[in-house]
């Protein structure tokens, strides 16, 4: 078989063969398939796309690239949930302590931020000593006995995935749907889990802009888990504006805890009740999505899911006094309000362009290898749909510079003061 019949085929519309694509996976990871040929049928797959068989067996010669957690000696269904990454989007951390509060085994490998996504990882990292890389066998130990672990990728998990991805993000393929879905899918299944709830973002911080982008997207990874076996929904929901009232490490882990207390903002809790409420019943622990949000919701009166956040940051070597004591993490030397220019209604406040702020302060990264400030971020005085007067505070810049004047000026540029305008709704569409 040669790689240029292969790209050649695809080029032309043709529908590849099992064989083929397992020869373009094992060529990849072995290097005897070059980068120009890998980044050329890339190229061929984002113009002529992949059916949905294809994508399945894309998908699995990926994921079978490399190892496999088996999370068999852990009782019960094992339930996670992925996003496809926004702006003020720490759902993961609530919601996976709350929904191991029920008695569910939530076994989470999550990522790190790139650009103005915020990644899982880096937020966990603000707590003081919390370790994102254990070994397979604690990380299996640990769900069995805590119930919960989110960690980075352990092992060689679909080491396919990071070879394609690498081209993927040099040659402006990353937006294909056929590619991002097994990208995801691969790592998920490698991961051991039982099922999976996809929280797939859309809007002006999303990877995918417009609602029947994002639908695509959630139908394909759906599509791909029930063909591999994996019971899988998803969930359509807003990134229109960043999710919560804060934007940054430290911060974002003070509303996840503020959440666990039941006093967290509005929005946060809702699309964590209604995620959660699906992975508990995929988890067989309640009949329907009201029983188990009944559920979700008593975990927060009773302390439960407060405990088990405590109980995963002291068991991955964290300070689990943070749970008390926000002032054990960093925090940036300055807070400098945005005042409003004009009275209204904030009627528009992208969610790319606030993360972008946080990101120049030092909260995300531009390169991966850049080091990240976890005390700086955004708070968010005001959403769409608030009232504000003149001169009233729409945004809090926290920073460990002074001279914040460009980040003002960003930030000025991406929220509009005109007539009340309805907020945006939190979830969309479900997909199963």
């Amino acid at each position: 078989m040669r790689m240029v019949d292969v790209i050649d085929k695809k080029r032309n519309g043709g529908e590849l063969s099992d064989d083929e694509i397992k020869f373009f996976v094992d060529g990849v990871v072995s290097g005897e398939i070059p980068d120009y040929q890998t980044s050329a049928l890339l190229m061929s797959i984002y113009f002529k796309d992949m059916n949905d068989h294809e994508r399945s067996q894309l998908t699995l010669e990926m994921m079978k690239s490399g190892d496999r957690i088996d999370l068999s000696g852990v009782p019960g269904i094992k339930v996670d949930k992925h996003s496809t990454g926004g702006v003020g989007d720490k759902v993961s951390l609530p919601l996976a302590a709350m929904v191991a509060a029920t008695g569910i085994p939530v076994p989470m490998i999550s990522g790190r931020g790139l650009g103005h996504t915020g990644g899982t990882l880096d937020k966990l990292e603000a707590i003081p000593g919390y370790r994102v890389e254990i070994s397979q066998q604690d990380f299996i130990d640990q769900v069995r006995r805590e119930k919960l672990a989110i960690i980075g990728a352990t092992g060689n998990i679909a080491p396919a995935d990071k070879k394609i991805y690498a081209l993927r993000d040099v040659t402006d393929t990353v937006d294909s749907i056929p590619l991002i879905a097994s990208s995801i899918m691969s790592k998920k299944i490698a991961s051991g889990t039982d099922a999976l709830v996809i929280d797939v973002k859309t809007g002006a911080g999303a990877f995918m802009k417009t609602l029947p982008e994002s639908q695509a997207l959630a139908e394909a990874l759906v599509e791909i888990g029930k063909r591999v076996g994996m019971q899988c929904m998803a969930v359509i929901s807003d990134m229109n504006q960043p999710l919560g009232r804060k934007v940054g490490n430290t911060l974002e882990i003070e509303e996840t805890l503020d959440t666990l207390k039941g006093r967290g903002p509005q929005d946060l809790l809702e699309l964590v009740l209604t995620l959660g409420s699906y992975m508990v019943v995929l988890g067989e622990k309640a009949g329907n999505e009201d029983e188990a949000r009944a559920m979700l919701e008593r975990t927060i009166e009773d302390g439960s899911a407060l405990d088990r956040f405590r109980a995963m940051v002291v068991a991955q070597g964290g300070d689990g006094r943070v749970v008390d004591d926000y002032g054990l993490m960093p925090h940036a030397k300055y807070r400098i309000e945005l005042p409003a220019k004009r009275s209204g209604y904030v009627s528009q406040m992208l969610a790319d362009e606030v993360g972008v702020a946080s990101m120049k302060l030092g909260g995300g990264r531009e390169k991966a290898d850049d080091r990240l400030d976890y005390g700086v971020g955004i708070e968010l005085n005001k959403k769409v749909g608030d009232q504000v007067r003149e001169g009233e505070s729409l945004l809090t810049i926290c920073s460990d510079r002074e001279d914040v004047e460009d980040i003002k000026e960003l930030l000025y540029g991406c929220i509009e003061i005109g007539e009340k305008v309805e907020p945006y709704p939190m979830v969309y569409k479900i997909i199963k």
